[in-house]
């Protein structure tokens, strides 16, 4: 059986964390140019902006343990983050051009990062992402901050995620399916523009 060189890099996610910590790695050279280091090290960065947003929600003062939340999120990440499945793209005759399922998943977090009171959590492609042309659907979890109309938050997110999927893959989205599947505290209603709204 042949190796897949685009089944995972060997980093661990510990590794780029201290990496993104320290700014230093002894493998910064790989960790640079490798699209699956930057693609995790993204989702920490997201990861670590959403903990950060929960702190300032007083999960504390709610008596709330969020560790199984956390877990849950790291374990989304290490999926993710991988590449996944292969996905063709069209071209000359004789090139074999792919993107990977973990590249498209980060051009979703990607633009739910860039929607106000939107927090993604997991992102799945269900479909035959392999086969040219085979609808796919694209189903979204989402953390919504309290005060945001779901509905329309909703229906940009769907178009938005369309519109990046329809530039950057070839893939036949059949449908964008968003789930709410929590509910973040408002904003202090004070510092909604200092802070920004991630």
């Amino acid at each position: 059986m042949a190796m897949n060189p685009t089944r995972d890099c060997g980093r661990r996610i510990e590794d780029l964390s201290d990496y993104l910590d320290t700014g230093t790695s002894e493998d910064s050279e790989h960790i640079d140019h490798c699209p699956q280091c930057q693609a995790r090290l993204a989702g920490l960065r997201s990861l670590h902006a959403a903990a950060l947003d929960l702190m300032d929600d007083d999960v504390a003062a709610a008596g709330a343990d969020d560790s199984g939340w956390l877990d849950g999120m790291l374990a989304n990440l290490r999926l993710e983050t991988r590449a996944g499945r292969s996905i063709p793209l069209s071209g000359d005759p004789g090139d074999v051009l792919t993107e990977t399922e973990g590249a498209v998943i980060a051009l979703v977090r990607n633009v739910g990062d860039a929607l106000g009171g939107v927090l993604i959590g997991r992102c799945r492609l269900d479909g035959e992402v392999g086969v040219p042309g085979a609808p796919v659907d694209v189903n979204i979890n989402v953390s919504a901050r309290y005060g945001y109309p779901l509905p329309a938050m909703a229906g940009e997110l769907r178009e938005a995620v369309r519109a990046e999927l329809e530039v950057h893959t070839e893939l036949n989205i059949a449908a964008v399916n968003v789930a709410f599947t929590d509910m973040r505290a408002p904003l202090p209603a004070a510092d909604p523009v200092e802070r920004g709204d991630q």
